[in-house]
């Protein structure tokens, strides 16, 4: 076994553990700490992406139990670009929140490091209940990371989410339990053997608890009707704990992807792919929600929000049509859409901290301090979001457009993404006329814009453009990455012998 698989598990693990213990130690040490581990996540898991890119599927198996009795971590294409977009994204987060952010909270890093532990083995296992059980961590983490520094919107925010949650957490086990009753078995490979051969009374419970799976799934990832709890959260939210949480719908979207490709693939039997028509018209209607939701935005975080919620139903269109094609165009723009949204959320606190009591909200204010750049950031960071050329939204548009074909898909999907996609340039040159062009004759009393804080959230606005530099080879991973998803033969040799 390649030990390599599980360490962007146990380094934020140790690492959150250790802070925990020191948490009486000064705060320049917990960010030293905090930034080493989560910065060492990067060429760990771009060696991780290296080692999948021979299309060999890779079984971790803890305590050495063979599948289908251990538990196993499994390392594939796309499991490799979850974890390497994690890092990235964690990276230029905990950068920010290390200029200053995290001092209203003690253990705002050791939460940081077990949330990222909690994302990444969700990426990574292959086993079912272990997708609850580290669920389970990131969300619990996510508790305290969205309520830390206290205020009335953050606690109401932190409510409905952990509310929420807890109902989905309990849906989750009730359709874990159901599923391991009917087949008796929670390894993802083995299941998809069993619902295959699954007789015609059990197929109907097996597609049942799948459907409550799917209500799960859909709640972290944000999909109509349960994308109500967004918006709020993200807005009340900090900013790098915004700009992290721009990964977590893409972990509900990837779980939807994992098991209903995998355990109710094109090897189902009867139940092949049987909520891809549900999956389909849901993320039509998220897609029209999320640029209904735009439009009628008050700030700037909100705004962002709802842009997020429409990369979700953009995403889950494409996976829905189960294409190699589509599945590729989707990987390029979940790329994409989760570096983009994550700086506009960091360059919304930055211009806040200008515009004083004001901060995110579309009105009229003071001239800022820094207009040319922070203006000049903004308007690079809205012609990525709105998918406007030559940057790498314009790139993931146009691929998910063509990997739509020309048939009734076709119909449905181009009008409601492109409408989708003026919405979003309209929201966003009315925030740009409203923050940059139009003052009320005051000058802002806030301070400049930290350093530290600008080089994170250029980071993250500038990966659209490394995105185009690096957009032949990325694509071909992404396209290899989804044939891999779709063969499913490797996996389901996974349970005769471990390595496929």
């Amino acid at each position: 076994m390649n030990h390599a698989i599980i360490l962007p598990i146990l380094l934020p693990l140790f690492a959150g553990a250790l802070l925990m213990l020191l948490h009486r130690s000064g705060k320049s040490f917990k960010r030293a700490l905090s930034l080493l581990a989560t910065l060492a996540l990067i060429p760990v898991t771009a060696w991780l992406v290296l080692l999948a890119g021979d299309g060999e599927l890779r079984v971790y198996a803890l305590g050495d139990w063979r599948p289908p009795f251990g538990i196993i971590l499994l390392l594939d294409r796309l499991s490799a670009l979850m974890v390497l977009l994690t890092a990235v994204l964690a990276g230029f987060a905990a950068l920010y929140a290390s200029a200053g952010e995290d001092e209203r909270a003690p253990n705002f890093h050791a939460l940081f490091q077990f949330q990222l532990a909690g994302i990444n083995g969700a990426f990574l296992t292959g086993d079912l209940f272990n997708l609850f059980v580290f669920f389970e961590i990131l969300l619990i983490a996510s508790y305290g990371l969205l309520v830390y520094g206290n205020g009335a919107a953050r606690a109401r925010a932190g409510m409905h989410y952990v509310v929420l949650n807890l109902l989905g957490s309990s849906f989750f086990l009730i359709g874990v339990g159901t599923l391991y009753g009917l087949l008796g078995t929670l390894n993802m490979a083995d299941m998809a053997a069993r619902v295959a051969s699954a007789d015609s009374q059990t197929a109907p419970l097996v597609a049942a608890a799948g459907f409550l799976l799917l209500v799960v799934f859909g709640l972290k990832a944000a999909i109509l009707p349960l994308y109500f709890w967004l918006p709020r959260t993200y807005a009340a939210a900090s900013a790098p704990v915004a700009a992290l949480f721009a990964i977590m719908t893409k972990v509900g979207l990837y779980a939807i992807l994992r098991v209903f490709t995998l355990v109710f693939g094109s090897e189902a039997g009867e139940l092949a792919f049987y909520a891809h028509d549900w999956l389909w018209w849901l993320a039509l209607l998220t897609l029209a929600a999320g640029a209904i939701g735009a439009l009628a935005a008050r700030s700037l975080q909100e705004m962002i929000s709802y842009l997020l919620v429409i990369s979700v139903g953009s995403l889950l269109a494409v996976f829905a049509l189960g294409s190699r094609a589509s599945l590729g165009a989707g990987l390029y723009y979940l790329v994409h859409s989760t570096l983009v949204c994550g700086g506009l959320f960091l360059l919304a606190d930055l211009l806040g901290r200008q515009r004083g009591e004001l901060a995110g909200a579309l009105q009229v204010g003071p001239m800022l301090r820094q207009p040319m750049l922070l203006g000049g950031l903004f308007f690079f960071g809205a012609l990525a979001v709105a998918g406007l050329p030559p940057l790498s939204g314009f790139l993931g548009k146009l691929l998910m457009l063509r990997s739509a074909g020309t048939g009734a898909t076709a119909l449905e999907f181009w009008p409601l993404l492109l409408i989708a996609g003026l919405a979003s340039i309209v929201t966003l040159s009315r925030a740009g006329n409203r923050l940059f062009w139009r003052n009320n004759g005051q000058a802002a009393e806030g301070p400049l814009a930290d350093p530290l804080r600008l080089a994170a959230t250029a980071g993250l606005l500038l990966a659209s453009v490394v995105l185009v530099i690096v957009a032949q080879p990325l694509q071909a991973y992404l396209d290899a990455a989804a044939a891999q998803l779709l063969d499913l033969a490797p996996y389901l040799r996974i349970v005769e012998g471990g390595e496929a």
